[in-house]
């Protein structure tokens, strides 16, 4: 059995980045991710590269960042009054922290603190992996249909 749309897949994953980094890893997460091909869990272009692969079968592949999470868009930096940031005593503002920002539809992504001043505080909304090759090492553990 191969996999194919709307298979429940269960599958062992590396992502590296071009220096060598490990970005994520089902190691790190103690077990398997499973998801349904097709769903919109994850990147088309993974999805992709999955699809006809079988039970068991092993891959390695590199996506680009057109096919994964894009480039940095320079709308997705935004200076924001110092105000409407959250802090407490726990978590202290300063730059390069991550912070989740609410959006209007009740979501929330993460940003990136660029810049701190009195009166407002930068944040770099882009995906993380935003503009960086992720290379991929894949293993089919299961496919249900």
């Amino acid at each position: 059995m191969s996999v194919s749309q709307g298979d429940k897949v269960k599958i062992e994953y590396e992502v590296k980045l071009d220096d060598g980094t490990t970005f994520d890893s089902t190691e790190m997460h103690g077990e398997p991710f499973e998801f349904e091909v097709g769903s919109g869990q994850i990147i088309e272009g993974f999805e992709n590269e999955i699809i006809g692969m079988d039970e068991g079968e092993e891959k390695e592949f590199q996506l680009q960042p057109q096919q994964a999470y894009g480039e940095p868009r320079e709308d997705m930096i935004r200076a924001i009054p110092r105000e409407q940031v959250p802090e407490d005593e726990d978590h202290e503002l300063k730059t390069g922290i991550m912070l989740l920002v609410a959006l209007p539809d009740g979501s929330q992504i993460p940003a990136e603190v660029l810049e701190i001043t009195d009166e407002s505080v930068t944040l770099d909304m882009n995906h993380p992996l935003a503009g960086k090759v992720l290379n991929f090492k894949v293993k089919i553990n299961e496919i249900a249909a």
